[in-house]
């Protein structure tokens, strides 16, 4: 059985340290041996900042992610809308225009015969 020694310790960060412990090891050297075993491992300072965490990385794209989508909708709205609505329109005006043709035929058509009728008058020049 290894022998113990002791360490000075603020009661605050003794308290979080045991509250610590309890919830992952089993006893309060094995916590401090992987903790020492983690830095050493990964060969990073305690004091240096391991940068974004998660949380903050998912917060960065839901943000982006909701520009991107007031963006396109911006485009919708002012580029592709309008750009559609003119297309459908010339096709529609097209399509009536030469229905709207075909209808001025018959309707000639039939002021033709009924206008070039002859006149029964008896006055010669």
């Amino acid at each position: 059985m290894d022998s113990f020694i002791t360490i000075r310790i603020k009661r605050k960060t003794a308290k979080r340290f045991q509250k610590f412990s309890k919830t992952y090891f089993n006893s309060h050297s094995e916590t401090m041996a992987v903790m020492l075993d983690f830095f050493l491992y990964n060969e990073i300072s305690p004091k240096e900042n391991l940068g974004p965490t998660g949380r903050r990385i998912e917060q960065t794209f839901k943000k982006r992610i909701n520009a991107v989508i007031a963006i396109m909708r911006d485009i919708e709205k002012t580029q592709t809308k309008p750009t559609l609505a003119m297309l459908q329109s010339l096709f529609e005006n097209e399509g009536v225009k030469d229905k709207a043709l075909i209808l001025e035929k018959k309707v000639l058509e039939k002021t033709d015969r009924v206008g070039y009728q002859e006149k029964k008058d008896s006055g010669a020049l």
